[in-house]
């Protein structure tokens, strides 16, 4: 494994790094302005950065992306505008989250549920290659301490989560899996995955009932994981993905 984290610690106010990497990642020069918009836009949309809380320094931020600062702060100058973020300064400054972009309406996720039916099959297919081979690769050796430690907090956290913010530790919590591989392309992927579905996902409602049984699930997906059973974990997260994609045909049907 290339870099294991030691844990996601977060500072006050600031988001954790760990699933940002799998998110932010050097843009390509000739559409730099855009592609780093387009980046802290997923970003805020997948919930990485939950509203209330800041980017990292911009520096970091920069690093992360490959841009220049200039360029930076054009695109969060952007996103200014359009009332995703904010700007504060002084010692506890920094560039804040400050909306969450409304859902479509029902109506709409049911025109996309019929014109674009085959978009979104073709998303699910590709969210469960990536997944379950994420959670595979990890489960190859049994995971190191830190990492063990890293995906039991985020399973924890996922299982606490009230309906309100359970979409948001559901994505942090699946995205987790992907970055402590170590691999940056499949963190990627995973992320991309999840963005194509994200507005649909978002849109099914949280009961408790499915609170319950997705934690039972995401619970057996770590405990393959943590006995290095590649095949059990494939076995898990396959169950897993395939009562999601279920549940959210039932929903749109």
């Amino acid at each position: 494994m290339s870099r294991p984290p030691a844990g996601f610690p977060q500072t006050s106010g600031v988001s954790s790094g760990l699933e940002l990497t799998a998110v932010l990642g050097p843009v390509r020069a000739q559409n730099a302005f855009e592609e780093t918009v387009e980046r802290l836009l997923t970003v805020i949309k997948l919930g990485v950065i939950a509203p209330g809380e800041r980017f990292p320094a911009e520096r970091e931020l920069a690093g992360l992306l490959g841009v220049s600062r200039i360029t930076l702060r054009e695109a969060i100058r952007a996103l200014q505008l359009a009332g995703y973020v904010e700007s504060r300064r002084g010692r506890f400054g920094g560039t804040f989250v400050i909306a969450t972009p409304p859902a479509p309406s029902t109506a709409e996720l049911r025109r996309m549920a019929v014109e674009d039916a085959d978009k979104i099959n073709d998303a699910l297919t590709f969210r469960m290659a990536v997944e379950s081979g994420a959670a595979q690769v990890l489960a190859q050796a049994v995971p190191s301490p830190p990492v063990a430690a890293t995906l039991r907090a985020r399973l924890a956290a996922v299982n606490a989560a009230s309906p309100g913010d359970y979409r948001r530790m559901d994505t942090l919590f699946h995205l987790s899996i992907a970055e402590l591989t170590g691999s940056s392309l499949l963190a990627a992927a995973c992320a991309d995955a999840r963005m194509r579905l994200n507005d649909l996902l978002n849109a099914i409602p949280v009961l408790q009932r499915n609170i319950d049984h997705t934690a039972a699930q995401h619970t057996a997906m770590v405990e393959a994981i943590l006995a290095g059973d590649p095949a059990w974990a494939q076995r898990a997260v396959a169950e897993h993905l395939d009562g999601t994609a279920a549940l959210l045909r039932g929903f749109l049907e």
